[in-house]
């Protein structure tokens, strides 16, 4: 048995210029320095820095397995130290994904997002690393179904023998804190039922039922569940492993060209089309969206990021480009109304509850047979 290699994608959103667009270039170059000194290089074989309008993404290949504490203390202290550029140039919203000053052993809890898969690396292997902003853990179940469970997407579910057997499905319940494991394709409607409720139930990570190799895995971290109040939406990131049994490049790429609504968008609080652009397009500004998704390719060598390829630069997304300007048009035309507000349950950690509670008092029950306003006086 071979050597396993490690791929980390960490993130986090530690001040946005102007607003929340785009990462200074300051970020950048600190992260890329952070990630450059003898100790880090000691510990990682590789890495990127990647953004999606203002979160910044540390993309890191080590052997040092999942969940390792020496790599998660890299990343966590590279975001602090970010985010110290950030507040010297006054970034909005400084750190503010950074929910304690104290390091536990890993960033799980802490506010970062974190997608990580350890396998043994194949003859070739190429990875996609997509990144999501102005959006939640729950954007992923739409294009993970897709990917992995529609043959209309990915002609391999028929006609690949390394894929006919079909793949399990990790889903996790963000509200319960719980997960199941579901098969595709016999247990495909019961997936469905949940996965389509994407505010609570996320993809969490898909595996082949032929030889129980990871495929894919995601962040599920839900800022707002943790910190208790609103602080925005919580930015996916999803590494999604192709060819030889998984989902070709192209059909792992193909459910973005029908722009999904998504949560999120101006103040975390909107559904909006999933856009998806090239990474220098990544700077959400038209209400500060709509939501963006970058997807970027490598070929992993012994552990080393050969790329990226930036995929979703292709003009064969132009379509999907025009499309969701369309609907990101129809659904700013309906303003502050329900569907284009989130729902109310989803509204728990904004001012909407102290809304509520302010008019408490004035609630009256309604009698039986009432007509409504009958006898008011204004």
């Amino acid at each position: 048995m071979g050597k396993k290699v490690t791929v980390s994608v960490i993130k986090a959103d530690v001040g946005g210029f102007v607003g929340h667009s785009t990462v200074h270039p300051n970020l950048v170059e600190e992260a890329c320095g952070r990630l450059e000194r003898s100790d880090a290089k000691n510990l990682l074989i590789d890495y990127r820095v990647a953004t999606v309008g203002d979160d910044l993404n540390l993309i890191m290949t080590h052997e040092q397995g999942t969940d390792n504490q020496d790599v998660h203390k890299l990343a966590w202290e590279t975001f602090q130290a970010c985010t110290k550029v950030a507040q010297e140039l006054k970034l909005y919203g400084a750190g503010q994904d950074l929910l304690s000053d104290a390091f536990s052993g890993n960033v799980r809890g802490l506010g970062p997002g974190v997608a990580e898969m350890e396998f043994e690396e194949r003859q070739s292997e190429p990875i996609i690393i997509f990144m999501a902003d102005k959006t939640e853990p729950g954007a992923w179940n739409f294009p993970l179904f897709k990917m992995f469970a529609d043959p209309f997407n990915t002609i391999g579910l028929v006609i690949d023998p390394k894929m006919h057997q079909g793949f399990t499905f990790e889903v996790h319940d963000l509200i319960d804190n719980e997960r199941v494991m579901l098969l595709a394709p016999e247990e495909l409607y019961d997936l469905l039922v949940l996965i389509g409720a994407p505010g609570r139930y996320c993809i969490k990570a898909i595996y082949s039922r032929r030889n129980g190799e990871i495929a894919a895995t995601s962040s599920t971290q839900r800022l707002n569940l943790m910190a208790g109040r609103y602080v925005g939406k919580d930015d996916p990131v999803l590494i999604v492993r192709c060819q030889s049994g998984f989902p070709a490049v192209g059909e792992a790429l193909e459910p973005f060209t029908k722009p999904h609504l998504v949560s999120g968008w101006m103040r975390g609080s909107h559904s909006g089309p999933l856009m998806p652009v090239a990474e220098k397009h990544a700077s959400p500004t038209r209400f500060d969206g709509p939501p963006r998704v970058v997807a970027l390719g490598f070929q992993l060598s012994n552990g080393r990021l050969i790329g990226p390829q930036d995929f979703f630069a292709d003009p064969g997304f132009d379509e999907a480009r025009r499309l969701a300007n369309q609907l990101a048009n129809y659904l700013r035309g309906l303003g502050p109304f329900e569907p284009h507000r989130l729902h109310l349950e989803e509204m728990e950690y904004t001012t909407l509850p102290q809304v509520r509670d302010k008019l408490q008092d004035r609630f009256e029950p309604l009698k039986e047979g009432s007509k409504g306003s009958e006898g008011f006086e204004g």
